[in-house]
C-alpha cells in the first residue's frame, strides 16, 4: 500500500524529473539545475525516498545483448476452482525470472504478461513448460512484438498547482 505523502511543491516534481531523465546525476548538478543549493537538494532526495515518491534507481540495459531481444505479451485466463486461485498464481508467477511484469487486468482476460528472452524456442518453453503450467491457467493467448516503437518506465510529473 502506497502511503500519503504531504503535497509535491515545483521543486520536488523538478526533482523527479531531472532524476527520471539521469538518476546518475550527482547532487552539485541536480541542485543546479532545480535552483537549489546541494544540502537541501540532498534532503528533498531523501524525504522523498523516504515517503516513497522515489522507490528506487535501475540500470536500463540493452536486451539485444544480454540475449533477451524477444519481447512477448501474453494474456492469460484462469479457472476458478478455489478462493485462493489469484494468490497462488501470483506466487508462481513471481518465480520465473523471465516475466518482467504481470498485472490482474479488467476485460476478457485476467493477467496481462510481458516477458523477454532469447528467441522463438525458448518462448516455446516459457509458454509450454512455465506459463501454462501455473496454477489455474485455462487459456492463454500471445503477442510476439515485432517492432519496439516506444518503451518508457518514466511516469509524466504534474505541473504544480498552487492551492
Amino acid at each position: 500500500m502506497v502511503k500519503k505523502t504531504r503535497e509535491l511543491d515545483r521543486i520536488d516534481r523538478n526533482i523527479l524529473r531531472k532524476l527520471q531523465e539521469n538518476g546518475r546525476m550527482s547532487y552539485v548538478e541536480l541542485a543546479s539545475e532545480v535552483g537549489l543549493s546541494t544540502t537541501p537538494c540532498l534532503e528533498r532526495v531523501r524525504r522523498l525516498e523516504k515517503d516513497g515518491v522515489i522507490k528506487g534507481y535501475t540500470a536500463i540495459l540493452e536486451p539485444k545483448l544480454l540475449e533477451a531481444a524477444l519481447l512477448v505479451f501474453v494474456e492469460i485466463s484462469l479457472t476458478y476452482r478455489s478462493g485462493t486461485v489469484f494468490d497462488d498464481f501470483k506466487r508462481e508467477v513471481m518465480k520465473i525470472p523471465h516475466v518482467m511484469e504481470c498485472h490482474l487486468v479488467s476485460g476478457d482476460f485476467d493477467y496481462l504478461i510481458k516477458a523477454r528472452i532469447s528467441e522463438m524456442s525458448a518462448y516455446r518453453e516459457l509458454l509450454g513448460e512455465l506459463l501454462l503450467a501455473l496454477p489455474n491457467v485455462d487459456k492463454s493467448r500471445s503477442y510476439i512484438v515485432m517492432e519496439e516503437v516506444k518503451e518508457s518506465s518514466a511516469i509524466t510529473v504534474p505541473e504544480f498547482r498552487s492551492p
